[in-house]
């Protein structure tokens, strides 16, 4: 069963993604949106394609829409003013079309869009044409694509491996309307729609609502048919709006606290706050009533991961009151929901198997039971069946496993899963889904997103706009089939050396295999990402320079700590792979030996209690790189070594916590009574500062005027070098 320690580590490790999505819905934030082409998708493959003539049977117009680019091809009678079209079925958007040209080739055509297959107009003419692949950008509306030979390359006659169109369907393709319910009986349900079997194919919605109609036809050309949300409002008319225009439904969600597992939002007491509970039932109840009778609404979400999220929040005897107390109030939201409309079932989700019994005693009125499972989604029948559960649910988050579920590498961070294993945590996912027949009524998968960082890469199927191998997966697993899709570059073996020593601002080693199953060019970047040294979990632009074969000279951070690095290959057509492995930043060696190494060390002043202390000044001397002094939060302040004797040396290492100097002088004297000045600096930026300069004393001072924050000075090493 799912343990409550391993849920709540997902919950910590995934609350800016997860809540990110929620809080999106909650509070209409604007995610940055990818490209337009986004929406996208191959048109012509599979269609009726005829042409003006075939050089003989086994050259037929069809061979050119039927997927295969190497084993069957067109080719017209030998000739010029030969033509080959397709007809796409129903009016469409045409943004590419792609010519993969045997040796007989057109060295001048035009490409045509018609409405009817007789009156056409010219969208593209190329009148220099080479052969090979031509990939031409076009702009227009029809319903049949027309290749019009002008001058043929050779004496032979045009040949063509494939004939592909892209673009957007201009024709919606309504879903099932009418009244949603749970039918049927134990073990044995199924969800309807308008009394038609509808299964739950969706994935969880990321960018900004108002985008909705960029994305929605690429989501339908993924076979999704639901996508889900986590709060409901004003703002969510533009994705309900946009998905009913492409047959698409939306679970729509509403957000309470504690939620997204950590306690997002902050504690609410269920046993006794009153008012709170009144407040989200209004508003609920608003909501319904505003969106009931929408065509996109697929069902009501109620609340995500608060069961889990509450053990943040309370302990003991209380945490089991305030357990049964929020889903006795999530029974009254679902009385409320169906009081307004009867139309669309009620569900609730949590992130832990053992949320559900609070539900089965305290909330009779849910139609069926949801849960967010990544790793251990496979188990989750068997919980059910444990559990002897008489609802039956959806998954409304999965996918690969997370940070909280994967081993630590050698430095002591989770090891992130490559892209080829993510891809099979979807196909494994939705296998799971799929085969817990007449229980589990579909999933949305996690997560139709495009935030470029930390918790983007290893959830996102599209970070920045561009398609990793998940999203192929998901796809493939909705359709069947992802035959004719360009698909991303592959990485494999990557490596960064040296991997748990790497010297801050000097340069370290990564290496990785990068292929393209589609022989595309492939540009390689390096990025950055402090989430385990500083919390920023940006990816960052990395200083690097290529050393060929796959291998790339990278600059360390100054900051000291874990930090991950980010291979990213693109492939120029919308796709990108996406690899990851940690480096350990350390120190950069000093020459010498650090004759302050274990000797006495005062200061005028040092935190006994906050956080990681007692921080006494003998620990910016201990040699421990995790250890540290911090002073009081006022300037000035003073640090000083005693090196026993007068010593002679030649530079110093400062070894900086986040609270830094931003001014301060080195100071040496002989006797600890009379000090000259060696080294003065008002840009201090923290990290690490080598200090060349050299010196015959005793003692060395820090003489701490300015702090670099409002905290006080801190520093994990103060080494003097001989």
């Amino acid at each position: 069963m799912t343990t409550a320690s391993t849920a709540r580590r997902r919950a910590r490790a995934t609350a800016s993604l997860v809540s990110l999505g929620a809080l999106l819905a909650a509070s209409a934030a604007v995610l940055t949106a990818a490209p337009a082409t986004a929406a996208e998708s191959l048109l012509s493959q599979g269609k009726t394609a005829t042409a003006s003539s075939a050089e003989g049977a086994g050259y037929a117009a069809s061979a050119a829409v039927d997927g295969n680019l190497t084993g069957t091809r067109w080719a017209s009678q030998w000739s010029d003013n030969q033509w080959l079209q397709v007809d796409l079925g129903a009016s469409a958007n045409v943004s590419r079309v792609v010519l993969n040209w045997e040796g007989a080739y057109g060295k001048a055509y035009d490409i045509q869009l018609s409405d009817n297959g007789t009156d056409w107009r010219t969208v593209k003419s190329v009148t220099a044409g080479d052969g090979g692949t031509d990939e031409l950008t076009v702009s227009g509306t029809g319903r049949y694509v027309r290749l019009q030979g002008v001058a043929r390359a050779t004496g032979y006659g045009y040949s063509l491996w494939e004939f592909r169109v892209y673009g957007e369907n201009g024709t919606t393709q309504p879903g099932p309307g009418g009244a949603v319910r749970v039918t049927g009986s134990q073990g044995n349900w199924r969800l309807t729609v308008g009394g038609q079997p509808y299964t739950v194919k969706g994935l969880t919605w990321g960018p900004a609502m108002a985008d909705a109609p960029r994305y929605m036809p690429d989501l339908r050309s993924m076979g999704v048919n639901t996508v889900r949300t986590w709060g409901t409002d004003a703002a969510s008319k533009p994705l309900l709006d946009a998905a009913a225009a492409q047959g698409l439904k939306v679970i729509n969600g509403f957000w309470l606290q504690p939620g997204g597992g950590p306690g997002a939002g902050g504690c609410v007491n269920y046993v006794t706050d009153t008012t709170y509970k009144n407040n989200m039932l209004t508003e609920f109840a608003k909501w319904v009533d505003t969106y009931k009778s929408h065509p996109a609404t697929l069902m009501w979400n109620v609340g995500n991961e608060s069961v889990l999220g509450l053990q943040n929040c309370y302990g003991g005897t209380e945490l089991e009151a305030q357990r049964n107390a929020y889903t006795t109030f999530v029974n009254d939201v679902a009385k409320k929901i169906h009081s307004i409309d009867p139309d669309h079932p009620v569900t609730s989700t949590d992130a832990w198997t053992g949320a559900w019994p609070y539900y089965k005693r305290n909330a009779p009125d849910l139609d069926l039971y949801s849960m967010n499972s990544y790793g251990n989604l496979c188990k989750v029948r068997q919980d059910w069946i444990d559990g002897g559960y008489t609802k039956p649910y959806v998954i409304t988050e999965g996918g690969p496993a997370g940070e909280w579920e994967v081993p630590n590498d050698a430095n002591g961070i989770p090891d992130e899963p490559t892209d080829v294993q993510k891809a099979d945590g979807y196909t494994k996912a939705w296998g799971c889904v799929t085969g817990h027949q007449g229980v589990a009524l579909g999933a949305t998968l996690f997560h139709y997103g495009l935030e470029h960082d930390f918790g983007g890469v290893w959830f996102n199927l599209l970070p920045d706009g561009l398609k990793r191998l998940s999203y192929y997966a998901v796809k493939k697993a909705y359709t069947g089939s992802t035959a004719g899709d360009n698909t991303p570059p592959v990485i494999t073996d990557m490596t960064v050396t040296p991997a748990s020593a790497a010297p801050a601002g000097r340069e370290f080693t990564v290496r990785a295999d990068i292929r393209d199953p589609d022989g595309d060019p492939v540009t390689p970047k390096i990025y950055l990402s402090g989430n385990y040294a500083n919390g920023d979990k940006r990816l960052v632009d990395a200083q690097y320079r290529s050393l060929g074969n796959g291998t790339f000279a990278v600059t360390a951070p100054e900051k000291l700590g874990v930090w991950k690095v980010y291979v990213q290959a693109e492939d120029g057509r919308g796709n990108a792979g996406i690899e990851t492995k940690s480096v350990k930043v350390v120190a950069p060696p000093v020459a010498g030996t650090n004759i302050a190494l274990g000797k006495p060390t005062t200061a005028s002043s040092f935190q006994a209690s906050y956080g990681d202390c007692p921080c006494p000044a003998s620990n910016a001397t201990d040699g421990n790189a995790g250890t540290r002094w911090a002073s009081d939060w006022s300037d000035p302040q003073w640090i000083r070594v005693d090196l026993g004797s007068v010593r002679s040396f030649n530079r110093l290492q400062l070894v900086w916590d986040p609270a830094y100097a931003k001014s301060y002088e080195v100071q040496v004297s002989d006797d600890g009574n009379a000090w000259r000045t060696l080294h003065t600096t008002t840009t201090g930026n923290g990290d690490i500062d080598t200090i060349e300069a050299g010196a015959t004393a005793r003692y060395v001072k820090l003489q701490l005027t300015a702090r670099g924050t409002g905290w006080g000075y801190s520093l994990h090493e103060f080494g003097v070098y001989a």
